[in-house]
């Protein structure tokens, strides 16, 4: 009653495409429209500082237009960048208050050693 189509098998890797030249040997082709640069779909190329100013001038921009929704949307965006730059700075002071914990010791042996002198 009901037939099942039978779909042809893809590979995952759909970058690399296998065409047969004639003479039984396999030529590897790369997709022409990435241009020798590697498609990166998850991260963006540009900064997270660049991105919060980008999303929060987009914010005013729909909220100056009238769509409320939209700009709620965009400074949500404009949050989450905001986050990751915090945690950024917290992390680097957090890193540079252990670093002068670990080298005060060190520091405190070295002028010791220097008034012994």
């Amino acid at each position: 009653m009901f037939q099942r189509k039978r779909f042809k098998h893809r590979s995952r890797h759909r970058s690399h495409h296998r065409h047969s030249n004639g003479n039984g040997q396999i030529r590897v082709r790369t997709d022409g429209y990435l241009n020798g640069q590697r498609k990166n779909n998850l991260r963006s190329t540009q900064s997270a500082e660049k991105l919060l100013e980008k999303y929060t001038t987009l914010a005013k921009e729909a909220m100056s237009s009238g769509d409320k929704t939209l700009s709620e949307n965009y400074l949500q965006h404009a949050d989450h960048f905001m986050r990751i730059i915090d945690d950024r700075n917290k992390n680097k002071v957090e890193n540079k208050v252990e670093n002068k914990v670990v080298n005060t010791p060190s520091e405190e042996n070295k002028n010791l050693e220097e008034k012994k002198e």
